[in-house]
């Protein structure tokens, strides 16, 4: 009872062909294998992808290098607050 006989499979296609008819079925076929293919070349870029990142983060890393702007004078000597010296 684990496996489906010859006679079970028969049955299948005579349903599915009855379902969704003579006509149908070569276009479907059709729009699965183009499904199929277009699953398999995008997997297989991802693969190609995963492939260059392991080769760049095997090759070191050059440190960033930045540019700091040149230090902005500061006043040494402490602003007199007006309202302090209020007489």
């Amino acid at each position: 009872m684990g496996s489906l006989s010859p006679t079970h499979w028969i049955i299948i296609a005579v349903l599915v062909l009855v379902l969704f008819g003579a006509k149908r079925l070569p276009d479907a076929a059709r729009g699965l294998g183009r499904s199929l293919r277009i699953f398999k070349s995008e997997m297989s870029e991802m693969q190609s992808d995963g492939d260059k990142k392991s080769e760049q983060s095997a090759q070191p890393a050059k440190p960033a290098t930045q540019e700091l702007p040149p230090a902005q004078p500061t006043n040494s000597v402490p602003q007199a607050n007006p309202e302090t010296h209020k007489a």
